[in-house]
């Protein structure tokens, strides 16, 4: 597994009874997590005296109980900026479990920018919510390009680079249906250094498009390694999707990309060291395919 443990404004610091205790900065939530199958003794004094606390509604769904939660706030990870809020179906707007993969393709943009002064690597994110990995590629050399279906995620990702100094990156933001902009990107000729998506397992897009995971990432996957350039650095998908397992991605990395452009491929379970526990909670999958001339 591979774990995010280098946090130190971010800690899950217990979990039981399908939720997670978690320090955001100086603020404390509860918010559920289906992982947490066990029910252990709650002794973490958070419980008692969370900011706030997300309710899950047995018809689905639920609603935040705030305490003393801002309706924004921060926290940093190695000189990156995130903004925080608390909004709908549980989410705070920034994945920490992903800083695992941030540093992974972090490392190796620095070598591929120091071997090549003065040429950033062209990186494309998919999916790209709030832009965590888009400031954390942008600020290890990249150029980088967003694209998310949401305007909204794509003002705050602005936000976040603009938080993190990288107002003035070479990011271009793209707000668009993945698939369409892929296609689009293919016929112009356009081509990348790397790849970053992180799809959802059911989503539409701006026009009422309609993304299934378990029916389009296989073709979604294939059309966009087109966009990879001859002697491509990385390849990196992210998934949340019950019962899609590492092994799946690896082997749809192993089976597109390898073929065409060598390299290697590890898939892992990620996920977060539990303070009170010792535990590592679970928190979906990644596949990493990385080129072959990357230097370590």
């Amino acid at each position: 597994m591979w774990i995010a443990d280098h946090w130190k404004d971010y800690e899950v610091l217990d979990a039981s009874d399908g939720e997670k205790l978690e320090r955001w900065g100086e603020y404390i939530l509860i918010r559920p997590d289906p992982q947490v199958l066990w029910n252990t003794e709650k002794k973490h004094p958070g419980w008692r005296t969370c900011s706030a606390h997300y309710h899950r509604s047995s018809r689905g769904g639920g609603e935040w109980e705030f305490f003393r939660l801002p309706k924004i706030w921060e926290i940093g990870y190695r000189g990156l900026t995130f903004r925080l809020q608390p909004f709908s179906f549980k989410h705070t707007g920034l994945f920490p479990e992903q800083a695992v993969n941030w540093d992974w393709m972090s490392g190796i943009i620095s070598r591929a920018a120091a071997e090549k002064p003065g040429c950033q690597p062209k990186i494309l994110n998919l999916f790209a919510y709030t832009g965590g990995a888009t400031v954390a590629a942008a600020k290890a050399g990249a150029a980088v390009t967003h694209v998310d279906a949401s305007k909204g995620m794509v003002t705050w990702a602005k936000e976040n680079a603009a938080a993190s100094g990288l107002g003035g990156a070479p990011i271009r933001y793209i707000v668009d249906d993945c698939t369409k902009f892929v296609e689009r990107e293919l016929r112009r000729g356009s081509r990348y250094d790397a790849v970053i998506m992180d799809p959802p397992s059911y989503g539409r897009g701006p026009k009422g498009e309609i993304w299934k995971l378990e029916d389009q990432l296989y073709p979604f996957l294939k059309l966009t390694a087109g966009l990879l350039k001859e002697k491509p650095l990385f390849f990196l998908i992210n998934s949340y999707t019950t019962g899609l397992q590492p092994a799946v991605l690896a082997y749809l990395l192993g089976t597109i990309i390898t073929p065409v452009h060598g390299g290697s491929v590890k898939a892992e379970e990620i996920g977060l060291p539990v303070t009170e526990s010792g535990l590592i909670l679970p928190c979906g999958a990644s596949g990493r395919w990385e080129g072959s001339q990357i230097k370590k």
